[in-house]
């Protein structure tokens, strides 16, 4: 994929060597974005955290904004004509431009907040409607899980791997947070088709779902309306480009109703999950 102009690599981040100006498609850029928040979001990590409230009981931190900018910094830099959706502070850029970058800096707040380190850093580029580039790292395990529409890539050490979905662990993750139309997603875990067949799991970051394009975990299951989501369309894109059957809570396409997502390293661990998921409707 094309770059979309100079990025200006900054010392001391990700796996920055120098600080000459270069081009880079905007695979690098994205990944680049996220090596920079991680960096930020490590040097935060046990000190004091101030609070900021947001809508509900929801809140950000210091970490979250400083996360972000570093984001929005690397991006307007090198993409000054896009258009920029980010959690923390809205929309910014062309309103014009068919190019939208979706940035979710610190996935994973209240992990955070207390000093729990699963948490992840989403940024995602769409062209029209169609997610073009996507990287989701994880700031303490050095790694960053990329997409450029074709595969999907662990990145580490300064290397690249091809993600290989497996479902032999039989983990699925949950997310909590977003309900059903018809249920609790709670109810899941106990539900006929999921109990004995599947082992529930929390992680409570969007971590956990490019876990499935990883072999990592065998599913992940959420609620809601995630369409042009800063918190999943990165995910959902390296899923996606790693092979996963990802499709809505009744397996219908992704953003229909009845909404939700269902992403599954192989097609019969999708199949068990819809119809599990099924139950809870119907019971």
């Amino acid at each position: 994929m094309r770059g979309c102009g100079p990025l200006v690599l900054l010392p001391g981040c990700g796996t920055v060597r120098s600080l000459e100006t270069v081009h880079h498609s905007d695979s690098e850029i994205a990944i680049h974005a996220t090596e920079v928040a991680s960096e930020v979001i490590r040097s935060a990590f046990h000190a004091p955290l101030t609070h900021y409230a947001k809508q509900g009981d929801d809140f950000a931190t210091q970490a979250d904004i400083a996360a972000e900018k570093a984001i929005l910094d690397v991006l307007a830099a090198a993409c000054p004509g896009d258009r920029f959706v980010a959690e923390e502070s809205g929309t910014t850029g062309s309103a014009r431009s068919d190019r939208t970058w979706f940035i979710d800096p610190l996935c994973g707040t209240r992990n955070f907040a207390v000093d729990t380190a699963f948490v992840a850093v989403n940024v995602a580029l769409r062209d029209g409607d169609t997610v073009q580039v996507a990287a989701t790292a994880d700031p303490f395990a050095r790694e960053v899980f990329w997409t450029a529409g074709e595969g999907a890539f662990r990145r580490a050490g300064g290397g690249d791997e091809p993600l290989r979905p497996q479902a032999g662990s039989h983990l699925v993750d949950v997310d909590l947070d977003h309900p059903f139309p018809w249920s609790s997603p709670a109810r899941l875990f106990d539900a006929e088709g999921f109990a004995g067949q599947f082992h529930g799991r929390v992680l409570s970051t969007s971590l956990a779902l490019v876990w499935v394009a990883a072999g990592r975990r065998a599913a992940y299951i959420t609620g809601g309306d995630i369409r042009d989501s800063v918190h999943f369309s990165s995910a959902i894109a390296v899923c996606q480009a790693a092979g996963c059957v990802v499709t809505g809570l009744a397996g219908q396409p992704l953003h229909t109703a009845p909404h939700g997502l269902i992403a599954a390293a192989d097609a019969p661990t999708h199949a068990r999950l819809v119809e599990a998921v099924a139950g809870l409707r119907s019971g």
